[in-house]
């Protein structure tokens, strides 16, 4: 027999056709024999009324008849039995049955009988009450902290607690809100009755408030107890559960603490005998009853419940320790101490199965006999063994948890795009630019080995692209059967995409044996629009702003043999250059040298350039790959593009900023309008009229203010969408170059696209550049760390929000390509990946580190990335006797706060700066400054010279961005004091500088670069909203 189901130790059938439910069992020395062990009392809705002491019984055999003690039929239903001391004259237990319309309390005793017999039961009526109302359940206790004695309340339907001391009726109260009853328990320590109302919430009532809530009838004639008596009250806690409760249990093991149990329909709750809540258990099944009961540990309770899977749980708080299967529904469920055995669990169902059961297993008394022991034939133990584990193997390499293989052949997708343009194109913009918008057709089979259901289709592009139809609900295919879907794909926006691939799942049901209505499959299937759909050849343009250059290890190609389809308008027939004109307006040219092996492409918009080198670098490997060039490569020599790079970033951020600040201010105008409405309803409510004040004009400015808000915002929002596009679109150029140029395996590719492309949508709550620097992050401390130890440290785990500035994550892309340009590798292992140095033409110049190092760089902006020069030996002195200061916060290894608010002022000093010697160059070009800052930084650049030329360059660079003031108390105390309190005393500046936008504003324009920047919506907070536009101011550290 299994371990996990209830051992029957006595069972009985009461009765047939009878019901029964949670009231009708109790437990206890109804009889009062003294001896500690129980009785069991059930009555049923048919008014049996039944007394059982079972024994147990021999296994085959039938219980003893001597089990029942008593069994009377009473007139009416029997809706609840409990045991107490209900009798005022005696502190003997007595047996209390409710009826729907009376409350009876019997006395039980047995006399022992002179014959073979046995013992005589019988069952005396002590008092009743007539109830006046509909009776629902009841409880008892020492209401009110009487001792000796228990007193009963009854719930009837309509919401009255009627209150019955012993002999007499005491008072009724009605629950307020009340619609239908809930179960009802009371809670001795406290002095509290807690139900569950229908708003679905605990609520708990004092005895004493119930008490004095109205006059008390002074007559104690139950016939004073008429329908109208009663006052309604309110509760003393509520708790809502936002289900219906099944029952509560209020547990008596400790006078020092109560829990209340409440059972929900789907969850068990616990509570204080405050209201708060102490811990709460989702259930998985359907729960029919349960107790809660004492346990051997101390602060924890063990629960018994049932469900309606035939199942008995016990619970230690929240975790389950056992399972037992039960024969039947239980509705419920009792803990007794019987002569023979204690701690039995006594269940009862609706149908009337009574059963006591324990868990476990029986100890087994059987030895099993010895067996003769006989030679062992080791030559056939081995050949077993071997035969055993090649089945093994077999096994393991052609199985698996499901059959891969045979699902993915269920049905198969294809996608065919068509080679040539619609006829009629099927784009919602017929022209773009004075170009015309094409579209193609992709025609999509659905193909099924085996019979699958309601298939539905679904096709996804990027955008900008479109399709006709993005849903389909197709018919339900039979084996060996296909199905032909056509749509058309064009483009629908004035910015080219950043992917021409599309994605189509088919979501279908495929029926089995055990499950005809299908099981869910999902098939999917890639396709690429074709380069034309996006552009047309033109010719080709001299000049132009961004140029990439591509090397191959092959001679120079004819372009128009890798694009024959382009053909048609090219001027060059020779075949050294050809010119993509995109729709959206911007040009790009491809050149072949003829001399080297190199392919220069180059465009007026540095994003633009992406889809036309991904397709270049696609051709050339198929070209060569069709005639069987094993050895060819594409490869990148430098340098990475990361200034033009950052531009996109910056103007993609720029919105971002701008959207926060367009939902900011119309936030504050929406509260504006709202409550010049509640001004102007106030004023038209008044009986006596008023003037308005102007509230009415000042309404009116406010909603046009909203609108114009609103437009702005909208529009700020298209921005968005084109410049997160045009972001991903360089993301992948960028990625693509750092493959050429290291060589990276497709695996490391996957990583870094990963890293660096993260999302596929932006969201307010959650940003590309938040999310690409927590990922780029963690790279730098993982696989591209400097030493094993760096890679141990792990990151703290903090909230994504957006940052101030881009500055950080500016850095940290560059220090990614700079690990990768040492010889770093991008992997997902958890293995140390120390870096070794490996010389690359046009590689990057090594990037100081805030917490590592502090490198010499050239007098250059990280924009134009130079090969390696080794500093002097007199720098390289100074640079290792500045470490020493900078300990502390190397040990500290923390890229936080620190780094935010330091990086804008030391960025610049990296990037303009190669050695000390150059700091007068530097003061004498930031001429917009004004004289006293210039004395200041030459003065503190001078002392900091013979200290540390390290320091003076991070000091020169602090002045720049702070008040002069604080600049030189700075530069003072840089000498003395650790890089701690200079962090503060930043931080603290940085905090006044941005309370003021306008302030901040002309700061960062005086430190501004030469580079021009993007146009910048702002919108001034006043009560007219005014857009401009103004040239982007660059932040410190763009360079």
């Amino acid at each position: 027999m299994s371990l996990f189901k209830a051992r029957d130790w006595w069972a009985s059938v009461l009765g047939q056709g009878e019901e029964f439910d949670q009231g009708c069992l109790c437990v206890g020395d109804v009889d009062n024999t003294g001896s500690g062990y129980d009785k069991v009392v059930v009555g049923s809705y048919m008014g049996m009324l039944r007394i059982f002491s079972p024994h147990p019984s021999k296994p085959g055999e039938p219980s003893e008849a001597d089990a029942q003690l008593l069994e009377v039929q009473l007139r009416e239903p029997v809706i609840q039995v409990e045991v107490g001391k209900f009798v005022s004259c005696s502190e003997l237990l007595h047996l209390a049955v409710l009826h729907p319309r009376k409350l009876s309390v019997y006395s039980v005793s047995g006399m022992a009988g002179n014959v073979e017999h046995g013992d005589q039961y019988q069952m005396r009526l002590v008092y009743e009450h007539n109830l006046q109302r509909t009776a629902c359940n009841m409880t008892y206790g020492p209401f009110g902290g009487v001792t000796g004695h228990h007193f009963i309340c009854i719930q009837s339907m309509d919401g009255m607690l009627m209150f019955f001391e012993q002999e007499t009726y005491a008072f009724g109260r009605f629950l307020p809100g009340f619609l239908l009853p809930g179960p009802l328990s009371y809670c001795a320590r406290t002095d509290t009755f807690i139900t569950v109302s229908s708003a679905r919430q605990v609520e708990s009532y004092r005895y004493e408030t119930l008490a004095v809530a109205t006059d008390a009838d002074t007559r104690h004639d139950s016939e004073q107890q008429s329908k109208s008596s009663g006052k309604r009250l309110m509760a003393d806690w509520t708790f809502v559960l936002g289900e219906q409760a099944l029952d509560i249990c209020i547990p008596t093991f400790s006078s020092s603490s109560s829990s209340i149990y409440v059972l929900g329909e789907r969850n068990l709750y616990c509570l204080k005998d405050n209201g708060q809540i102490r811990f709460m258990k989702k259930l998985e099944y359907n729960p029919s009853c349960f107790l809660p009961y004492a346990t051997v540990a101390e602060g924890t309770t063990n629960i018994l419940m049932g469900n309606h899977n035939n199942m008995l749980l016990v619970y230690q708080d929240v975790t389950l320790k056992w399972a037992a299967q039960l024969s039947c529904v239980p509705v419920a469920v009792r803990v007794a101490n019987f002569r023979e055995l204690k701690g039995l669990v006594v269940t009862l169902s609706s149908d009337g199965h009574l059963q006591c059961s324990y868990m476990g297993t029986d100890p087994s008394f059987l030895t099993a006999p010895r067996v003769d022991a006989r030679e062992v034939n080791y030559e056939e133990v081995d050949a077993e063994m071997k035969r055993l584990q090649k089945v093994i193997r077999e096994a393991t390499k052609t199985q698996d948890i499901l059959p891969k293989g045979e699902m993915e052949d269920d049905l198969t997708v294809t996608a065919t795009v068509s080679s040539n343009v619609d006829d009629v194109s099927q784009a919602l913009m017929p022209e773009m630019n004075g170009f015309p918008v094409p579209s193609v057709t992709v025609k999509v089979k659905v193909k099924s080995r085996h019979a699958v259901q309601n298939p539905k289709m679904t096709v996804c592009v990027q955008t900008p692209l479109a399709i006709t139809q993005e849903q389909f609900a197709l018919d339900s295919l039979v084996g060996g059967t296909q199905t032909v879907v056509t749509f058309s794909a064009f483009l629908n926006g004035d910015y080219p995409p950043a992917d021409l691939t599309g994605d189509i799942a088919v979501s279908y049901g495929s029926p089995t044996e055990l499950n005809p209505a299908g099981v869910p499959r999902v098939a999917q299937c890639k396709f690429t629009l074709p380069l034309w759909l996006v552009c047309c050849p033109c010719s080709p343009a001299k000049n132009a702003k961004y140029k990439i250059t591509v090397d191959t290890n092959k001679p120079p190609i004819n372009l128009n043999e890798v694009f024959p389809e382009f053909l048609d308008k090219s001027a060059d027939k020779e075949g050294n250059s050809l010119a993509f004109q995109f729709i959206t307006g911007s040009r790009v040219t491809v050149l072949a040298s003829k001399t080297s092996q190199r392919y220069r492409i180059q465009s007026d918009c540095f994003e633009d350039i992406w889809l036309v080198a991904k397709e270049l670098v696609q051709r050339f490997d198929w070209h060569f790959a069709k005639q069987g060039v094993k050895d060819f490569r594409n490869s990148f020599a430098g340098p990475i593009p990361l200034p033009e790079y950052f531009e996109t970033v910056d103007h993609h951020f720029e919105l971002r900023v701008n959207a926060e600040k367009f939902q900011d201010l119309l936030s504050e105008r929406a509260i504006q309008f709202r409550a010049i409405q509640r001004r102007l309803l106030t004023r038209f409510k008044d009986k006596t009229p008023a003037p308005l004040q102007n509230l009415d004009t000042l309404m009116e400015g406010t909603y046009r203010q909203v609108i114009a808000l609103a437009d702005a915002a909208e529009e700020n929002r298209a921005c968005l969408c084109r410049a997160f596009a045009r972001l991903r679109s360089a993301t992948h150029l960028l990625i693509l170059l750092v493959s050429l140029w290291q060589g990276l395996s497709s695996e490391q590719t996957a990583i870094l696209e990963a890293t660096l492309l993260p999302l596929l949508q932006d969201t307010p709550q959650l940003g590309w550049e938040e999310s690409v620097d927590a990922a780029v992050s963690h790279l730098l401390r993982t696989c591209l760390s400097r030493s094993p130890k760096d890679q141990a440290m792990s990151l703290s785990p903090s909230q994504l929000t957006m940052p101030k500035d881009t500055v950080r994550l500016k850095k940290h892309i560059t220090l990614l390509c700079d690990r990768l340009g040492k010889g770093g590798r991008l992997s997902l292992s958890s293995e140390a990946n120390v870096q070794t140095p490996v010389m690359m033409s046009g590689a990057f110049e090594p990037i100081a580190e805030a917490e590592q190092e502090e490198a010499p760089l050239q007098q250059e902006s990280v924009a134009k990335f130079i090969k390696k020069k080794q500093p002097s030996k007199k720098v390289k002195s100074k640079t290792d006797s500045s470490k020493e200061p900078s300990k502390k916060e190397k040990d500290s290894g923390k890229e936080s706060t620190k780094e935010s608010k330091t990086d804008s002022a030391k960025e610049p000093a990296k990037e303009s700066v190669k050695e000390p010697k150059k700091d007068s160059t530097k003061d004498k070009e930031s001429s917009k400054e004004p004289k006293e800052s210039k004395k200041d930084s030459v003065k503190e650049s001078s002392k900091e010279s013979k200290e540390s030329k390290k320091d003076s360059v991070k000091e020169s660079s602090k002045e720049s961005k702070e008040s002069k003031k604080d600049s030189v108390k700075e530069s003072s105390k840089e000498s003395k004091e650790s890089k701690k309190d200079s962090v503060k005393e930043s931080s603290k500046e940085s905090k006044k500088e941005s309370s003021k936008d306008k302030d901040s504003t002309k700061e960062s324009g005086k430190e501004s670069a030469k580079d021009p920047g993007k146009d910048k919506v702002k919108v001034a907070r006043k009560t007219s909203v005014k857009v401009k536009e103004k040239k982007k101011e660059p932040e410190a550290g763009d360079g």
